[in-house]
């Protein structure tokens, strides 16, 4: 098996074949470091890249897998880790100067629970710095590019990640999304991107945004690589609060979207999209309804102050974080970040109880939705990557709009109400970026909104076209 087609396979099948000996976890990793040698150089994708002992932990998988000991669909694969997860003994800078030197003496949860797994560390990915953006144009370890068409950007913050899965530099990879940074970089470089229902994952040992709204995500190629990720990492921890006894229910898989039902606000799906997004999204919806799925019109609750309600928490909890840094070390931070904790000092405690009065206010409106229908749907982003240092973006020839304003326009919905949210890839525009659609669920129902993405992912092909072979 040469390299090329090797790092094709998704992480479910490279994981079979390892399971029955057909392919060795040391070759995987070999080509998956080829791989990042000859392409992150322009990407932009790694902070750190742990190729010693990957190889060392591959050639251990060998070992334990040949003598019998056999972890689980995981074991022998390279996983890439968002840089604002801590990693034993490897540095963890959470893409900030300040923690340039950082190397912990103990893994994240999700980490030790990946390695418990047999899952390989290949390297820690770039993100926007201290994940308190969405481009992941880092002034400390580089901008990271869109494999797709390197002059734009990748979105973020969990961009590094999103690119390593896309440009088949790992076999998938996490992320943290508070305001959703793991679909949006998914959306871009179409690929799956999950975002866990609040309290699903440990967020124990993971450099936190803004603690009331993160939490970690895989990123995967597909559906079903993100549901063998997510199973190993989720369950209750005692070492975060946070966290639920709740079981990882699996998907049907092979069942379809018989019988499922998709809420659909056509005032707020189908509005203030770039047309491409727009007919993207409808051919996905019209597929979906193709393969058994009914769609019920809902009107969805308040959603003007979504915006508004994520940027007040976000601002106000990171700023609160990050204090003591902000007064003994700001000269370290990027300009970008810095302006945006120093503007979170400003707001009101009024204001940040008011958003989060909002927050349930949502919620509350969004289950009663979820009671009649099993997702809701909607894009995952209203526009495709737009070019590096671009803060702008043209919705149509008579809009244009912030960009990061615009980013948070469907990802808020999850964020705030902490509900699971899944980014598809759902097609291209004729710039040829990807489209992703998104699929929010009920409380602890991600099995639904995998089983459903995967019925789509069985009729089309977009999650498996790769930017280097396009």
């Amino acid at each position: 098996m040469t390299a090329e087609p090797l790092l094709e396979l998704s992480l479910e099948t490279a994981g079979d074949l390892i399971r029955r000996r057909e392919l060795s976890p040391v070759d995987v990793t070999k080509a998956v470091i080829q791989n990042i040698e000859s392409q992150d150089s322009t990407l932009h994708a790694f902070i750190s890249v742990a190729a010693e002992p990957a190889m060392e932990a591959a050639h251990d998988a060998e070992r334990r897998i040949a003598g019998g000991d056999y972890r689980g669909p995981l074991h022998g694969l390279p996983i890439a880790i968002k840089d604002n997860i801590f990693t034993r003994d490897l540095v963890t800078t959470a893409g900030s100067r300040i923690l340039a030197d950082h190397v912990p003496t103990e893994d994240a949860t999700v980490v030790q629970r990946l390695r418990e797994a047999g899952a390989i560390v290949i390297g820690k990915t770039n993100l926007h710095e201290f994940a308190w953006g969405g481009t992941t144009d880092n002034p400390h370890y580089g901008q990271t590019r869109n494999p797709w068409d390197t002059s734009r950007f990748p979105g973020g913050s969990s961009g590094g990640s999103a690119v390593a899965v896309a440009a088949r530099m790992c076999f998938g990879a996490l992320g943290t999304d508070t305001d959703g940074s793991v679909r949006v970089p998914s959306a871009f470089n179409g690929v799956v991107g999950l975002r866990p229902t609040s309290g699903r994952v440990s967020n124990h040992n993971v450099v936190p945004l803004a603690w009331s709204m993160d939490t970690v995500g895989p990123i995967g190629r597909s559906a079903r690589d993100c549901f063998l990720m997510l199973s190993v990492m989720a369950g209750l921890d005692a070492a975060d609060p946070s966290t639920v006894r709740a079981a990882v229910e699996p998907p049907r898989w092979g069942e379809g979207a018989q019988g499922l039902r998709i809420a659909v606000d056509e005032n707020y799906c189908f509005t203030e999209l770039q047309p491409d997004v727009e007919a993207a999204l409808r051919s996905a919806l019209n597929a979906l309804q193709g393969l058994g799925a009914s769609v019920v019109p809902v009107q969805l609750g308040d959603m003007a102050g979504n915006v508004a309600a994520e940027l007040t928490v976000v601002a106000s909890e990171a700023s609160t974080y990050h204090g003591r840094w902000l007064r003994d070390r700001a000269d370290e931070y990027g300009d970008d970040v810095r302006l945006q904790l120093e503007l979170g000092e400003m707001y009101l405690a009024t204001q940040y109880i008011q958003a989060q009065r909002y927050r349930t206010l949502l919620r509350q409106s969004t289950l009663a939705i979820l009671e009649q229908a099993d997702v809701i749907l909607s894009p995952s982003v209203s526009f495709t990557a737009i070019p590096v240092g671009d803060t702008r973006v043209r919705i149509n020839s008579e809009r244009e709009v912030h960009a990061m304003t615009a980013v948070m326009r469907y990802t808020g919905l999850a964020s705030l109400t902490g509900l699971p949210a899944l980014s598809v890839p759902c097609g291209f525009a004729g710039d040829g970026l990807p489209v992703g659609m998104q699929l929010l669920g009920k409380p602890f129902a991600e099995h639904t909104l995998l089983q459903a993405a995967d019925a789509y992912q069985s009729v089309t092909d977009w999650h498996r076209r790769i930017p280097y072979s396009k």
